[in-house]
């Protein structure tokens, strides 16, 4: 039986740019997120946005996976970089996603780990981030940079924050659902990757032409997926 890959894009922009490359497309809501099914290099996909926050990140991962069946997830959007030597306009592509939010150190845990549970940093499928490599290199002169990425239901606006993140939690960037996706997948044995284009340096310093940046992103987040589509 083909696989199906399940695609969730941060912006609208994303989702439009692969819709516009997929035939026989069908839409089906569920949990009030819109799944668009259909083809794209001759391949099986669905295709959503999974609005703001680690909530809405879970509940539409674990719909593709039970509702479509999806194999494989793949994620775009943006973040906010943390590594010191990124910049806006850079891809971080995830090595292993974890919970910057999650904090039980009052009971003597380290901060990110989730109590009584075995894994708290879930680890990209290799291949997946093998295949993101590639397409990041046929993008041209683009900054490019495996690492952590930190997830929480905050917007982290503030220097003091961001040292701390990557001194103590080794972040390359931080945003808000790449961990909850890692987490649904982990636990469901579907193998992942996240790819973030850094927006901002998270420091409360917004980019100054936003929108321009939204609209360039996107064709980069869509020009990365449509070559792993291509080469799975």
């Amino acid at each position: 039986m083909p696989e199906t890959i399940g695609i969730i894009g941060a912006m609208d922009e994303e989702v439009e740019l692969l819709l516009a490359g997929m035939q026989n497309a069908e839409t089906m809501d569920k949990a009030g997120i819109r799944y668009y099914k259909g083809t794209y290099h001759n391949r099986n996909v669905v295709v959503c946005k999974s609005g703001v926050g680690k909530v809405n990140a879970a509940v539409t991962t674990q719909v593709l996976i039970d509702a479509f069946g999806v194999s494989k997830v793949l994620f775009t959007g943006v973040a906010g970089a943390v590594h010191p030597e990124l910049n806006i306009g850079d891809i971080v592509i995830s090595s292993e996603c974890l919970q910057h939010d999650m904090d039980v150190t009052a009971l003597g845990y380290e901060r990110g780990v989730i109590p009584y549970q075995e894994v708290s940093a879930f680890q990209a499928d290799k291949d997946l981030m093998l295949l993101a490599q590639k397409a990041c290199g046929e993008l041209g002169e683009v900054n490019c940079r495996v690492g952590r990425v930190l997830s929480g239901d905050q917007f982290i606006a503030s220097v003091e924050q961001v040292s701390w993140l990557y001194e103590h939690m080794q972040g390359a960037c931080v945003e808000m659902e790449g961990a909850s996706v890692a987490q649904v997948c982990f636990m469901n044995g579907v193998p992942f990757v996240v790819i973030r284009s850094m927006s901002d340096k998270a420091d409360g310093s917004a980019h100054a032409n936003f929108a321009e940046f939204t609209v360039a992103s996107s064709r980069r987040s869509h020009a990365i997926l449509d070559s792993m589509l291509a080469q799975m």
